[in-house]
């Protein structure tokens, strides 16, 4: 669609050093089908960012429209061509 506007995903460079993941516009209208529709493009990233049960590492924060998503399983937030959304990995250390 020309002009269409889709929403964004944008990865840390953190979590870029272990896997390619370039920030991506995928098409969606639920933070679900814009993660899974990311996880068909690049299965890899899906271990990096999901446990073995489907819920959102313990170790990743994601947020939409600048608002952090606190449930680990459920994704079904709408969102807009224009919705940017972040996954991050949180870094510790001492």
């Amino acid at each position: 669609m020309i002009g269409a506007t889709l929403p964004t995903v944008h990865f840390t460079s953190h979590l870029k050093l272990h896997v390619d993941c370039p920030s991506v516009d995928v098409s969606g209208e639920s933070l679900s089908e814009v993660l899974n529709s990311v996880f068909e493009d690049n299965p890899r990233l899906r271990g990096y960012i999901l446990d073995d049960q489907g819920r959102i590492r313990q170790h990743v924060i994601v947020f939409l429209d600048n608002e952090p998503i606190r449930e680990r399983t459920n994704w079904d937030r709408p969102v807009t061509p224009n919705s940017e959304v972040y996954v991050l990995q949180a870094l510790s250390g001492g």
